[in-house]
């Protein structure tokens, strides 16, 4: 058992029946009244993200989880097939598992939690960054350049990402994997 001065971002806690990882937390103590917790808890069989205050001091109950490297291999259906990169043995997850599997390549290396008490997949963690090359866009315009104006462009996986005019087909994208969103032009 844990208490609420334990919460950090990244710790899965049962709640409510549920199986939960902590997003954002903030510990509030304010002028009047006692201090409390007020969190963003994503839950791990759903994908639904609820907000959440616990009392200061409560017990919580958390769960010990282990991490391990596996390696994407392929999509089928809804299904999406990893490899552990230690022992080569494979599992598949659900696509409400995954935060951003639009952004996922065949070949990246992601971040499995696993209940160590049950050894079953909780979550998958993107890396910060994935690089994506735009499979197509619409031509910018010569001259459109004065502001940050931006368009639609479909990467590689299928995702659409808005990026600045200037990259057109063909160009390679750092692309940041928790918000969705253009970070750069990769130079080969």
């Amino acid at each position: 058992m844990a208490t609420t001065s334990d919460i950090r971002n990244g710790l899965c806690l049962k709640y409510n029946n549920d199986i939960f990882k902590v997003i954002e937390f903030l510990h509030v103590k304010p002028g009047k009244g006692p201090a409390f917790v007020r969190t963003k808890l994503k839950s791990l069989s759903t994908g639904k993200v609820l907000d959440n205050t616990f009392p200061a001091g409560r017990k919580i109950e958390d769960i010990r989880v282990e991490t391990q490297k596996f390696q994407y291999l392929y999509p089928e259906g809804d299904l999406f097939h990893f490899m552990n990169t230690q022992d080569y043995n494979q599992i598949t997850l659900q696509k409400a598992t995954l935060d951003a599997p639009e952004l996922l390549k065949e070949g990246e290396i992601v971040t499995i939690i696993i209940n160590t008490e049950d050894e079953m997949p909780l979550s998958v963690e993107m890396p910060n960054s994935v690089i994506l090359e735009i499979a197509h866009t619409e031509p910018g315009v010569k001259g459109n350049t004065a502001t940050n104006a931006t368009k639609p462009a479909t990467t590689e996986t299928g995702a659409t990402i808005n990026v600045p005019l200037f990259i057109n087909e063909g160009d390679k994208i750092k692309v940041d994997t928790a918000k969705g969103a253009y970070l750069e032009r990769v130079k080969e």
